[in-house]
């Protein structure tokens, strides 16, 4: 843990010396894996949220992860991040009025334990907050060229792939989860990708600007689908059908 927090004090003054390389950011998580044990356990889940609702709304990423821009909270098989970066006020209203919604609050590190293992910490958590359902929402952020892949917290060099176009893709997973129970309402996933010539990438300032715009937009788009799966899972809920569990579509 010393060292990742060195790790992470050391490139925060790479940036701030203006040095010729750039660390990538962490990764996501798995929602599935951090929300379903096994299948049977899984099937044997039933919604008890009471509607309208009140959502949590919970950022996780990758265990370590860190960025320019944020850091995670906690150790183990995840983190959380509760300091806004690709969130504005306005997307947090767009939540708000959805359908079937009583409220919307954000998870503070003051509730959460210090080791996260599982969903259920989470849900924990947003019992405290007297939330009935969790939305949980993770971002993928790769970089890439023609030719080379570049994985979470690698140190790029600048100026290190000239002449060949680089892409930054970003992907937003999130599910509705049932704070009570644990069960998965449903789920999303959307992606963006920035693209333009790799020696454009000169700076750390560069790279970080097609990061912003390729995690923004990723959000962008989820916050549609979100509205959307949101949407019928607050029809089927009015039709007494709330056991059904639904997927975003385009």
């Amino acid at each position: 843990m010393n060292a990742m927090k060195f790790t992470g004090a050391l490139f925060g003054f790479v940036l701030l010396a203006g040095c010729t390389s750039y660390r990538t950011p962490g990764g996501g998580v798995s929602i599935p894996e951090i929300t379903t044990p096994s299948v049977a356990e899984a099937l044997a889940r039933k919604p008890a949220a009471v509607f309208p609702a009140r959502i949590a709304l919970v950022r996780v990423q990758a265990s370590g992860y860190v960025s320019p821009t944020n850091r995670g909270y906690g150790y183990g098989a995840f983190t959380v991040i509760t300091t806004r970066d690709v969130e504005t006020e306005a997307d947090i209203a767009r939540f708000a009025a959805m359908p079937q919604v009583a409220g919307v609050g954000t998870m503070s590190r003051i509730l959460l334990p210090s080791t996260l293992h599982s969903a259920e910490d989470l849900r924990v958590a947003a019992a405290q907050l007297q939330a009935d359902i969790l939305l949980l929402y993770t971002l993928d952020t790769s970089f890439r060229t023609d030719t080379t892949q570049i994985g979470p917290l690698q140190l790029v060099s600048l100026g290190f792939f000239p002449n060949k176009k680089a892409h930054v893709t970003t992907t937003c997973a999130s599910a509705f989860i049932d704070t009570r129970t644990g069960y998965v309402y449903g789920v999303s996933e959307s992606t963006a990708t920035e693209e333009q010539l790799s020696d454009l990438w000169n700076s750390s300032a560069a790279i970080e600007k097609a990061r912003s715009r390729a995690e923004r937009g990723a959000f962008t788009a989820a916050l549609g689908d979100i509205e959307k799966l949101w949407a019928s899972i607050a029809a089927q809920q009015k039709a007494g059908s709330g056991g059904a569990q639904v997927t975003a579509t385009p």
